[in-house]
């Protein structure tokens, strides 16, 4: 079954690479220009459009959207309600990734809203899951103060009600649809080091849902496994957090379909 899961993930890398997806991202300040360089290294498209005069429109030509609520404004929620908007409309997938939002009461406000939108896969770390399902977390601003492993249930939970994908990335990442589920291993430790690590990888899951949108679940494992691998062969050159960030990027743009099916870890449950 690993096996099979390994050709599934590593397919869907090749035909990323192949396809070179268009992804309109609306992330948050502090991660734009890393997550840009690092969709454009993994063989994507990446475009930074945030407005409410502009996002609709263009969510409906891009292949997916991706929403990261890490630095909220009024106007940028407008851009996002809109853009979400318009890729239901145009059939396009969406991913959520729900930054901090229990951590005051505009965010959780603002996920209610984006939430009945029905974002085709939600990413958080364990705490943030936990807490979308309802559940009580441990975690303080953006930092997961819960283990992933303690978040699988409340990520089934959440697949179902919301009808999405649900991935928990941590030390070992988890996805659920609410009836399948795979664990992934792999990565570094210098990754929770790295402002915008985690908000890159939603812009990723962006770029596999975009040319494979009849299979979400699949194409976020293999987002999820891309990332792994590559944290795993950049961890062996870094020497710290700052020289990881850049052997991680090259990583990404230098990573071949052999190496990834060969260094892939993943695991069905």
């Amino acid at each position: 079954m690993t096996t099979d899961l390994s050709s599934t993930a590593t397919a869907l890398f090749e035909k990323m690479r192949a396809t070179n997806p268009l992804v309109h991202c609306i992330t948050n300040y502090v991660a734009m220009n890393y997550a840009a360089n690092v969709l454009l290294a993994a063989g994507a498209s990446p475009a930074m459009v945030h407005t409410p005069e502009e996002s609709g429109e263009f969510a409906a030509i891009a292949g997916a959207l991706t929403v990261n609520i890490g630095t909220l404004s009024p106007h940028w929620v407008e851009g996002m309600i809109a853009a979400a908007q318009s890729a239901n409309v145009a059939v396009k997938p969406w991913v959520l990734d729900p930054v901090a939002h229990f951590a005051t009461r505009y965010r959780r406000d603002v996920v209610a809203e984006l939430l009945k939108l029905n974002p085709t896969v939600i990413r958080g770390n364990a705490s943030e899951i936990i807490a979308l399902a309802g559940g009580q977390s441990a975690g303080q601003g953006v930092d997961s103060g819960d283990p992933v492993e303690q978040a699988e249930g409340a990520a089934r939970a959440l697949a179902t009600a919301q009808k999405a994908v649900v991935a928990v990335t941590g030390e070992i990442d988890f996805v659920t649809d609410g009836t399948r589920a795979v664990r992934i291993a792999g990565g570094s430790p210098l990754m929770p080091k790295i402002t915008a690590m985690g908000c890159a990888l939603t812009g990723l899951v962006g770029a596999y849902v975009a040319i494979a949108k009849d299979q979400a679940f699949e194409a976020t494992f293999a987002a999820l496994t891309n990332f792994a691998v590559a944290g795993s062969i950049a961890a062996q050159s870094a020497n710290g957090p700052a020289s990881f960030m850049t052997a991680f990027v090259d990583g990404l743009h230098n990573l071949d379909a052999t190496t990834f099916n060969d260094t892939a870890r993943i695991e069905a449950l």
